[in-house]
């Protein structure tokens, strides 16, 4: 059977499914507290939710108190989950170069399935929510979404080989995350009150499964994996060892000039996601509490709304690209972002929350961009260790982003809802701060694309 080089069609399910399934667990996590809350079944009607406005009633202290604990059961969730997931997206992405591309896509799939399952499980059977924790660490172990597009984003670049050509494949990833993900939002109200949370747990497990066969059956491997590469390490010494090597590496060998870019590079990248996973992870608590009050169909256009941002900010990285350095994109977009943010805290009605994806159209620009400018300054030996850098950064950011926001959500959600998105924008000085530095040294973005080149001299040089 001939294999193909696609990788985008696996990138596609996994992403429809992932996003399918994320917002309805947010929302089967606030129901199931509400009616513990209340002790009676969660209402919701075509225009809103059941929720009350009026500051003085009690059942508006219950709702700001049912806000608090989603907030913080949200947030144990994922912290449960990205302990895991953090050494499994560090060992699996960062031996793809040499053991193959493909497990770091299967093994996440794999572990989507299973908690697919386990939600269809609780959701029919209404048993407790204590057991997503175990769900959920169970999950990590097969890896998570950065494990997934470490893989994949790893395996676009082994396919690659003009820079240009890189930085839009990449950046054509980050529009097909958007998009889906916005179509699997909008989808999710609909398939939520047509088929309910369990059905569509089960229709979302089995896309993972046709993800799985493709991957396993039609995919291609990029790395070749010798006869010997196949066989198991010796021992556990010498699988940390090998693990290990390819980042060490990374930094012990490269030069001064090239370790520094790396890092500044990995920080700025860390510290936008840290703003963004924070700032965008809230929304939909925001909208479920009062004033906007809004329903899972609402819900569902508001995660449709990314739609357009991530298109946006696709042909903003496409056309910039023509014309500007790779590093005065990333400006634009984190402008945007900080626009987007200042907005969101003060929209109190859904006109307003809607509009708030004007201002944010570039916002997205700037990761695409920054895994581009972190895979051309190294060579084509080093791209899965600095993907599973990369990798690792978004666990972690992801993980104490959604603590540290989630927990702030919970502490400010009665005096000012919106502070938490203030905070978001203000972050994102850090990464500007970074940037500037950066131009300052005249570190530009033609640097970059010349580090490789001369490293690849300066070997051959040391080999005649």
């Amino acid at each position: 059977m001939r294999k193909v080089l696609c990788v985008e069609p696996v990138i596609f399910i996994y992403i429809f499914a992932s996003s399918l399934t994320s917002p309805l667990v947010q929302q089967f996590i606030y129901r199931r507290l509400w009616e513990e809350e209340y002790n009676s079944t969660f209402v919701s009607d075509s225009n809103a939710t059941h929720c009350e406005q009026n500051k003085s009633s009690p059942i508006y202290i219950k709702q700001k108190e049912v806000q608090e604990k989603a907030s913080v059961f949200n947030m144990q969730l994922d912290l449960t989950g990205s302990v895991p997931s953090l050494i499994v997206a560090f060992v699996i992405v960062a031996n793809g170069d040499r053991q193959g591309r493909k497990r770091s896509l299967v093994l996440p799939s794999m572990g989507a399935l299973i908690a697919g399952v386990c939600l269809s499980v609780i959701s029919y059977f209404s048993l407790s929510l204590s057991i997503l924790f175990a769900v959920a660490f169970i999950t990590g172990l097969f890896g998570s979404m950065a494990t997934f597009l470490g893989g994949g984003f790893a395996f676009i670049a082994d396919v690659c080989h003009d820079e240009k050509q890189k930085t839009t494949r990449i950046a054509v990833v980050d529009l097909i995350f958007g998009v889906v993900s916005g179509l699997a939002g909008l989808s999710s109200g609909y398939f939520l009150r047509g088929i309910g949370f369990m059905w569509t747990f089960v229709t979302a497990s089995l896309l993972h499964v046709l993800n799985i066969v493709y991957i396993t059956f039609f995919l291609e491997e990029t790395v070749s994996v010798s006869e010997f590469q196949h066989q198991a390490p010796e021992s556990c010494k010498e699988l940390l060892r090998e693990t290990f090597s390819g980042v060490y590496m990374l930094f012990k060998t490269s030069p001064y000039k090239k370790r520094i870019l790396i890092i500044v590079l990995l920080f700025t990248f860390m510290t936008y996601l840290f703003t963004v996973f924070g700032g965008t992870s809230l929304f939909i608590l925001y909208e479920l509490d009062e004033p906007l009050c809004w329903n899972e169909v609402y819900i569902g256009y508001g995660a449709a709304a990314l739609t357009s941002v991530s298109l946006t900010s696709f042909l903003g990285v496409f056309l910039f690209s023509k014309c500007l350095k790779d590093i005065y994109i990333v400006f634009i977009g984190i402008f945007s972002y900080i626009g987007g943010m200042v907005m969101a805290a003060f929209a109190k009605t859904t006109l307003l929350m809607f509009l708030v994806r004007v201002p944010s159209l570039l916002c997205f620009m700037p990761i695409p961009v920054l895994r581009s400018m972190l895979s051309k300054v190294v060579l084509t030996g080093e791209q899965g260790a600095v993907f599973a850098c990369i990798a690792c950064l978004e666990v972690v950011t992801g993980a104490i982003s959604l603590s540290v926001f989630n927990t702030l959500y919970a502490a400010t959600v009665a005096w000012f809802s919106g502070f938490s998105f203030l905070l978001s924008a203000g972050l994102c000085l850090i990464p500007l701060s970074v940037l500037c530095w950066l131009l300052c040294t005249s570190w530009s973005g033609e640097d970059l694309a010349l580090l490789v080149p001369e490293e690849v001299s300066s070997i051959e040089s040391v080999d005649s």
